[in-house]
């Protein structure tokens, strides 16, 4: 693992478990972000201190000084991402950094101390899909406005996130209880924020989920179905294959249809899992069947129970708990 040290702002190479206690910066990216080559091989020339992405990783290594650490952990200059091997490492190795981490300091860009009532609820940071793990993976979150003016802590705003995010209190409190979550439910999480890369929208999952796979940026939409087929490898938890295409629009919704290969009973995107927020998984006594998944499909045992057909196609349902009733629409199986 890479750290910055914050008063030299020279990056040091830890390994293994001699790892010193750091903080960790959570942020949204802008176009004029400090490199890792910037830091590691230029040195920090004059360009570099006119852009404002070193000025937001100074005032994250001044609040980390003050408070104590030696070393911070920045996305932006602790990877070389040139490197496709330590880009992936780093990728499926982030959610356990963030956990690890200290504290973790989240810098608001859109967002001032005046006006935290109304822009906090707005700001970008809660639309992005790489700032979920970040989010919920450490334990101690604190929130800075755009000129590191201190706003509050996670703890203390765990109320007013929860009604703006739609995950638990304790979700949000207690980091180890994620995974009990019903993965339709955590994908839920997802389902309204965005990536700037495709296959982000599913390697930002990674760790929500505990699955570690390896990146293909390319493959397009293709990544966030060997997510799914890499959740239903390692868990009994069939609540992946309850998400919803009848309540997307029109055009989703026949896109699917027209074309075969698009005939699944996984979903594209996590934004088919935004009305799944009730659902969790149904338990299922006696001797587990492994799910199988070949190129012919998936082969999974499971209840099913028919409760509508509609006008895009016959539709089946998977069985789950809905509340105090059975429901949930689900994709199309194959």
């Amino acid at each position: 693992m890479r750290l910055l040290n914050v008063r030299t702002l020279k990056l040091e190479e830890f390994v293994g478990s001699v790892i010193p206690e750091y903080a960790i910066l959570s942020h949204t990216w802008g176009e004029d972000e400090a490199s890792f080559s910037e830091f590691a091989e230029l040195g920090i020339s004059r360009f570099v201190r006119g852009k404002s992405g070193y000025t937001k990783i100074k005032g994250f290594c001044k609040k980390a000084y003050d408070d104590g650490f030696q070393h911070v952990w920045i996305d932006t200059c602790c990877i070389d991402k040139r490197s496709s091997a330590e880009l992936s490492e780093a990728i499926n190795s982030m959610f356990k950094w963030y956990q690890r981490a200290k504290v973790c300091y989240v810098y608001l860009e859109d967002v001032s101390r005046k006006s935290f009532d109304v822009t906090f609820s707005k700001c970008r940071w809660f639309q992005r899909g790489w700032t979920l793990q970040e989010l919920l993976a450490p334990r101690t979150v604190r929130f800075f406005d755009n000129t590191w003016n201190y706003l509050n802590d996670k703890t203390s705003l765990a109320e007013k996130i929860a009604m703006m995010t739609g995950i638990s209190t304790r979700a949000l409190l207690e980091p180890a209880s994620i995974h009990e979550y019903s993965a339709a439910l955590r994908m839920s999480w997802a389902s309204k924020r965005e990536t700037t890369r495709i296959e982000d929208s599913a390697y930002c999952l990674f760790g929500i989920f505990a699955v570690n796979m390896p990146l293909l940026y390319g493959e397009g939409e293709k990544a966030f179905l060997r997510l799914q087929e890499e959740i239903l490898r390692n868990s009994s938890d069939c609540s992946i294959l309850a998400w919803d295409i009848s309540l997307q629009n029109t055009r989703d919704a026949s896109y699917y249809l027209r074309d075969p290969s698009r005939n699944s009973a996984l979903a594209l995107h996590p934004r088919y899992f935004n009305n799944v927020r009730n659902i969790v998984s149904f338990p299922r006594p006696g001797i587990r069947i492994p799910h199988q998944i070949s190129s012919d499909g998936l082969y999974i045992n499971m209840p099913l129970l028919q409760l509508y057909w509609n006008s895009f196609d016959e539709y089946t349902n998977t069985k789950c708990i809905y509340q105090s009733s059975i429901c949930s629409p689900s994709g199309r199986l194959s």
